[in-house]
């Protein structure tokens, strides 16, 4: 089962994209291109899988925010029995801070 993506913003800036996780729920492998801030909407741990297939699990904080530079490479799984909720806002090249 796939995590459901919805783009809340897009432009020249940033792209802001809410994703829900059901239970199970994966984004899939995938490489980040743009540095990029996470807000946990759901207080709860996911589990990361890197590319050598090691498995993390990850505390998150409704509220709380994180950073991640691009190129961040993984899959993110909800293996919780609940719906797990974050709003990501990926920075655009070219973004100013005017």
């Amino acid at each position: 089962m796939s995590a459901i993506p919805t783009i809340q913003v897009d432009n020249d800036r940033v792209r802001v994209t809410e994703w829900r996780f059901p239970p199970g729920a994966a984004t899939g492998w995938h490489r980040h291109e743009m540095d990029y801030v996470v807000v946990p909407q759901t207080t709860g741990a996911l589990t990361l899988v890197d590319g050598d297939g090691n498995r993390a699990q990850a505390q998150l904080t409704a509220g709380v925010s994180y950073y991640r530079d691009r190129g961040v490479e993984h899959d993110v799984i909800n293996d919780n029995d609940d719906e797990f909720v974050f709003v990501e806002i990926e920075i655009k090249d070219g973004a100013s801070n005017a």
